[in-house]
């Protein structure tokens, strides 16, 4: 099936008819992944800065305010992100882009010039408010220009660019503080950012899309306070030293101000002005890979925020050492993406999402085994597998939960997908410390060393993530590819959708999926 690139909708194929890009595709999809992973590859740069921030005379701040450079990030990414799928409906695919890497060049430049801290996090928030619409557009876009037998691979791409610009994202970071300031982690990248905001405005589209949803003021607010309070309370989970209101307080804020965002937008759904349109839950194979995905994520933040702690508190191995260890199996991971991906498009997502399942839960399982004495290649060799695991796995669920939905929702899958990685990412992350904290506080207090005691509560946190992803390995079974066609629901054919995008059947001998 082709792509009509100036209205952007299917057009059907006969089998002998070749599965191609349309045309300037190519090169649509290229300056997508390359923004992705700029800004993907920035935001984990700040990870090793904090210690050289700490000490400049000029900011004058301690580790829990420099943290915030970190937690501003990822509260901004997942307050705009459930606004994406509204903003591409809104807007057209080259404003949104420029509008994104606009902002993301601005909150570079901002940043690398703060004279003080207040301008620095201002700075990271201007940056994560352009991160956070890049990558929903990329998996929109790659959806409606990519033909279906040639999805997974390009998705397996994506996956690539997710593994490895965060996994090179502290090695560039330590290589720019070895020679120079901590400026030129946001004025290095800058220039590249520039480079491709004037690539994409030349080459993304500016059709004028025909049915503009409008602007719910009440929903923007409530997301806000909905997914930001709930990844900042998850987020102050075991954390020490806190008033007690602060934990319930923003707990509370979060799952109140997101069930009234629920509730406001099954209502504005009924005529198509919802700001996350939740139609998408009404399809089950997107439902299902969600739920794996969100797991999956939990999973995976989970790990990797207990892994630096227990190589370097309970092994006293240095910090270039766990950057060593840990940098192999994401790059493992991106490597891999593109091969998964076709095989995605050969077999199906079954034959890979079972098996990859269940290797991550064979790495969790040896993580509970660690001790003080287990050698750091032993390490090494538990966090390849699970890299490994989840190389055969988050391909074909991104590919699987949009190829679900019908194109009208493409967008709010993409919002919705994005969403579940902050949320899923914060919930795993405070998961795993809250259990290790707890634990290693009540051996600590029986007389047990810290380091031996923190690595008893992260077995005990790895026990309950394998007890827990035994879901997701049970949920992958009900996988499947899905058809190349998603039909509307019925409703949307009455409300006037049928007219202006009609489902499109395979032709007559085309292969089915």
């Amino acid at each position: 099936m082709q792509i009509d690139t100036q209205n952007e909708r299917p057009v059907p194929h006969t089998a002998s008819e070749p599965q191609r890009l349309p045309a300037g595709g190519a090169l649509i999809i290229a300056t997508l992944l390359v923004s992705a992973f700029v800004v993907i590859l920035n935001e984990t740069a700040m990870n090793v800065a904090i210690s050289t921030l700490i000490t400049d005379p000029m900011l004058g701040i301690d580790e829990r305010a420099a943290q915030w450079l970190t937690t501003a990030f990822l509260l901004t990414m997942a307050v705009v992100i459930p606004t994406t799928g509204w903003l591409m409906a809104r807007f057209s695919k080259r404003t949104l882009y420029i509008a994104a890497m606009g902002t993301f060049v601005l909150g570079s430049i901002v940043a690398g010039f703060a004279p003080s801290f207040p301008l620095l996090l201002l700075g990271r928030i201007v940056q994560a408010s352009g991160t956070a619409i890049v990558f929903p557009l990329l998996m929109t876009t790659v959806m409606q220009l990519v033909p279906p037998a040639r999805r997974g691979a390009f998705m397996g791409t994506i996956s690539m660019v997710m593994s490895v610009a965060p996994a090179l994202g502290p090695t560039v970071s330590g290589v720019i503080l070895q020679f120079g300031s901590w400026r030129w982690i946001f004025l290095g990248v800058a220039p590249l950012a520039l480079l491709m905001l004037l690539i994409g405005a030349r080459n993304l589209s500016s059709t004028a899309l025909d049915d503009r949803p409008k602007l719910d003021g009440l929903s923007i607010p409530l997301a806000a306070f909905g997914f930001g309070g709930l990844v900042y309370g998850l987020s102050l989970l075991g954390a020490e030293g806190l008033p007690a209101w602060q934990l319930p307080l923003a707990l509370g804020v979060g799952v109140l101000s997101l069930v009234a965002f629920v509730l406001r937008q099954l209502r504005l759904q009924r005529r198509d002005d919802a700001l996350l349109d939740l139609r998408t839950f009404r399809h089950p194979l997107f439902t299902t890979t969600v739920i794996i995905m969100g797991l999956a994520m939990a999973a995976m933040f989970g790990t990797l925020i207990m892994l630096p702690l227990i190589l370097q508190d309970s092994m006293g191995l240095e910090p270039l050492q766990v950057g060593l260890i840990t940098m192999p199996g994401a790059l493992l991971t991106g490597l891999l993406g593109p091969v998964v991906g076709n095989l995605y498009d050969r077999f199906g997502p079954r034959p890979l999402v079972i098996p990859g399942g269940l290797v991550v839960l064979a790495a969790l399982v040896l993580y509970t085994t660690l001790s003080p004495t287990t050698p750091w290649w032993m390490v090494l060799i538990m966090q390849m597998v699970l890299m490994l695991g989840f190389a055969f796995t988050f391909p074909p669920l991104f590919t699987v939960s949009l190829a679900s939905l019908p194109k009208r929702l493409y967008g709010h899958g993409s919002a919705i997908v994005g969403t579940v990685q902050q949320v899923a990412g914060a919930a795993g992350t405070a998961l795993f410390v809250t259990v290790m904290a707890t634990r290693q506080g009540q051996l600590v207090a029986e007389g047990v060393s810290r380091g031996d005691a923190l690595l008893e509560g992260a077995r005990l946190a790895f026990m309950g993530a394998a007890a827990l992803w035994l879901v997701g390995v049970a949920a992958t079974f009900w996988m499947r590819k899905p058809a190349d066609v998603v039909a509307e629901e019925p409703e949307q054919a009455l409300a006037g959708h049928a007219a202006e995008e009609p489902v499109v059947r395979e032709a007559e001998g085309a292969p089915r999926a």
